[in-house]
């Protein structure tokens, strides 16, 4: 689903009761919702230029590894840590925040900021999982733990590789804390493609896409000519040991005042190493 946001939302910076319910009620049914044109496009405009510049150093780099999700062409991609970078409309948006908070209770929290860029000709990643139940050996699946927020700098339709969603799978019970994978079985997608069919999560510059973590998707080849970047955040419950806080440069404190997010970070002085940090995942590097 789909919420259209008013301006007059934007102003009260909340949700309507009547939106608010239909949200939830796509999250829990579902496992996602859009949140339309609740980020200011001239913000992503500046956010998506400075990514192309650091996508360029990533890709230029003789002697560094590719951080590729799973299939060549899906890079590990983080947003700049720092001002004029990082805007509360991004990082503590408060209507996304009324959303997670409703449904993860007080304290909420962001224990997550990087991000994945889809590059042109990219190919085809296995249908999976970002999290997992955190109690398997029951009849049904308990209330989220943990939503994913989405927010891409440009426009995302099928041609530059939106995300495939698999409607109500966060509700499964095939994935356990003993498997060493966060790949679907065939056998479990064949069986749920029968229930509810995938879907494409297209969006306008200016949406935002919040998902229960445990939902099933996977990353679709971008056939455009230009790279589609795609920040992503996880807030969770209080209760959840996060370890270690996020980092920020200072400057960046502005940004979570005056919200109801924990932002469970911290702010430093020295540079963030936030182009080369991030590592493969489940892929190997040709000889």
């Amino acid at each position: 689903m789909k919420i259209e946001v008013t301006s007059t939302e934007i102003d009260n910076r909340q949700l309507t009761a009547e939106h608010l319910s239909q949200t939830l009620q796509s999250i829990q049914k579902d496992g996602f919702v859009i949140l339309g044109q609740v980020v200011p496009i001239h913000l992503l405009d500046m956010l998506f230029e400075r990514m192309m510049v650091d996508l360029d150093t990533l890709l230029n780099s003789s002697d560094r590894v590719l951080p590729v999700n799973f299939v060549p062409g899906h890079l590990q991609q983080d947003a700049p840590p720092f001002a004029p970078y990082i805007f509360p409309e991004l990082v503590a948006n408060p209507l996304v925040v009324q959303v997670t908070q409703s449904i993860l209770g007080l304290g909420v929290k962001n224990t997550y900021f990087s991000g994945n860029t889809n590059l042109p000709g990219s190919g085809i990643q296995p249908v999976h999982t970002d999290g997992q139940q955190l109690w398997v050996k029951q009849q049904s699946a308990h209330p989220p733990a943990a939503l994913i927020i989405n927010v891409s700098p440009v426009k995302v339709t099928e041609e530059n590789g939106s995300i495939e969603l698999w409607p109500g799978s966060h509700g499964e019970m095939v994935i356990t804390p003993e498997s060493s994978s966060i790949k679907i079985n065939k056998s479990d997608l064949d069986r749920r493609e029968k229930i509810a069919p995938p879907i494409r999560a297209n969006t306008e510059k200016g949406d935002v896409l919040i998902r229960d973590d445990r939902l099933w998707h996977r990353g679709l080849p971008n056939n455009s000519d230009l790279p589609r970047p795609m920040i992503a955040m996880i807030h969770r419950t209080a209760w959840y040991n996060s370890g270690a806080k996020l980092k920020f440069q200072k400057g960046c404190e502005l940004a979570f005042e005056n919200s109801d997010l924990d932002a469970n970070a911290q702010f430093i002085d020295e540079p963030i190493d936030y182009i080369f940090r991030n590592q493969p995942y489940d892929y190997q590097q040709p000889s």
